[in-house]
């Protein structure tokens, strides 16, 4: 029998990929409280020259500020800086928004910013903590709170819509509400997800889906269909910000 203590597993650091062996030590929890005042004011400085020219379905998230109604918004990782953006604005408004951020080292500086905006946070792990964070995802919503997701996070495949969220729907009896952008002039970062930044002065189109809801009755041999079809919407979601994007007519419509 092990002689170590029990692990505790509300803590952020059991939920941490054992892939890893990165920690928050004493230098890194200096580095990042030294260098997240000078990132957010990057990020909010970056954000404030995007363009938004248009909202698709814009109308599909109202029943869902400033009232008790919750959903679960979701996005590619690869749009997170958009994706957030526009949650962010939605979070002034009165949503009541909590994002599911990884465990990871990294996740500490999202995590922060997103508290800064107001919402709360759940740190989880698909790999090494899918239970607790499905835990801590109820008790958010059982509080009123949407749950936003990166859909194909935090590890991919890219573009690959994880069950997780599909799972987490059925539970609570909420819709998900899929979400696709697009820019015209961004930077791609070399990594699995192809993250995208937009630059300065970058035209932005949002489509916001219809919310899509996920029986709490549905047999679990058919979240697969459900998984499929929530990923085909974000899919078009994007393609339809490109193709506004590419008809500066329409975007005005």
């Amino acid at each position: 029998m092990s002689n170590s203590p029990p692990k505790d597993f509300d803590s952020v650091e059991s939920r941490r990929s054992t892939a890893s062996r990165r920690s928050l030590g004493i230098i890194r929890r200096l580095y990042y409280c030294v260098s997240l005042p000078i990132l957010r004011g990057l990020i909010q400085l970056l954000t404030a020259t995007y363009r938004i020219e248009r909202v698709i379905g814009a109308s599909h998230i109202e029943p869902y500020i400033n009232s008790d109604a919750i959903c679960a918004p979701c996005y590619w990782h690869q749009h997170h800086v958009v994706g957030s953006t526009l949650i962010s604005k939605w979070v002034r408004r009165g949503f009541k928004a909590c994002f599911l951020v990884s465990g990871s080292v990294d996740g500490e500086v999202v995590a922060k910013i997103a508290r800064e905006w107001g919402a709360e946070v759940i740190r989880g792990s698909a790999n090494q903590s899918g239970a607790l964070a499905l835990r801590d995802m109820q008790r958010m919503m059982k509080g009123g709170f949407s749950i936003i997701t990166t859909a194909d996070g935090p590890r991919g495949p890219q573009y690959e819509f994880k069950l997780g969220a599909i799972l987490m729907a059925r539970i609570a009896g909420i819709p998900v509400i899929p979400i696709g952008c697009a820019a015209d002039r961004a930077w791609y970062l070399n990594r699995w997800d192809h993250f995208m930044v937009p630059k300065p002065f970058a035209r932005i189109v949002l489509a916001i889906g219809e919310p899509y809801p996920i029986p709490s009755d549905t047999p679990l041999d058919q979240l697969e269909l459900h998984r499929v079809a929530v990923q085909d919407a974000v899919m078009s979601l994007m393609a339809d910000s490109e193709s506004a994007l590419k008809d500066p007519l329409e975007s005005k419509a």
